[in-house]
């Protein structure tokens, strides 16, 4: 949705919740969606990552990236994705003085700052003691989408509205099915317009492939990752055994009696004894 050069608007609207909610941005008012295409890249990072890059009418480029699950590694590879855009700025010849501000802008399906309870956080350059800011060139957004618990909500949509423009697309982002949503969605045009695109693309025969794709990859390398530690753990336990059979078997221990103290068989601690 918010990569679709159909619907701007909802991207616009995204957009000015995020730095409106901060109040570090003048209103924007139009985008140029960089990335359109951006289904190709999936098949590279199904489980993981997927971005809109855009411009704004007042210059800024933004990336927005979505995250499905911990990678571990978010700190260095948003400074890489964030330099990374800022840098193709820049052609051969060009005058420093061309590098607009440049926002990364992270949508994480996970808690990733656990220091605080915010589900935005917003980081910038500043000097250490006195706080002064050493530029508005780089600007970095981390949004937790699990530390919004929709139940507080209930009851309070006309103040959300009112009060908070990027809470009604964080909770739309969480559960577009929700009862809070559907109250908040009567008020906001472009979250309709939302409502109605994602209709639409739950409807599409290549969106639902994409979807599907995107969600066996995810559990695939769960699964993987569990498969692959419950190896390790049981590799631990069977190294572990092993040096203290060899230090009973050291000690003068039968090989009788050590079969009735551990897992092992007689064959297992065989073999055991003939590499002391």
């Amino acid at each position: 949705m918010f990569g679709s050069q159909k619907h701007p608007e909802i991207l616009i609207a995204f957009l000015n919740g995020v730095f409106g909610s901060k109040g570090t941005e003048e209103e924007i008012v139009d985008v140029q969606i960089e990335n359109p295409d951006i289904d190709k890249d999936w098949e590279d990072d199904k489980f993981s990552r997927l971005d809109v890059k855009a411009t704004t009418n007042n210059n800024m480029k933004v990336n927005i990236e979505i995250q499905l699950k911990n990678q571990y590694n978010m700190k260095k590879r948003t400074l890489y994705y964030w330099s990374k855009l800022f840098e193709s700025q820049m052609k051969a010849g060009d005058p420093y003085d061309k590098l607009q501000k440049t926002v990364t802008i992270n949508i994480l399906d996970f808690e990733y700052l656990l220091s605080n309870s915010r589900y935005h956080n917003t980081y910038i350059l500043k000097e250490k003691e006195t706080n002064e800011v050493l530029t508005d060139l780089q600007e970095i957004h981390f949004i937790e989408l699990p530390k919004l618990d929709e139940e507080q909500f209930k009851g309070k949509e006309i103040n959300i509205v009112e009060k908070d423009a990027l809470l009604p697309w964080l909770l739309f982002l969480k559960n577009p099915e929700s009862e809070v949503v559907k109250v908040i969605e009567e008020r906001i045009k472009e979250l309709q317009e939302a409502a109605e695109a994602l209709e639409v693309l739950s409807h599409d025969e290549k969106a639902r492939e994409v979807y599907e794709s995107r969600q066996k990859a995810i559990h695939d390398q769960i699964s993987n990752i569990k498969g692959a530690a419950k190896e390790a753990r049981e590799e631990g336990i069977r190294e572990g055994i092993e040096k203290i059979v060899k230090s009973m078997l050291i000690n003068g221990i039968g090989v009788e009696e050590i079969v009735k103290m551990t897992s092992l068989n007689k064959r297992e601690i065989e073999k055991i004894k003939k590499e002391i």
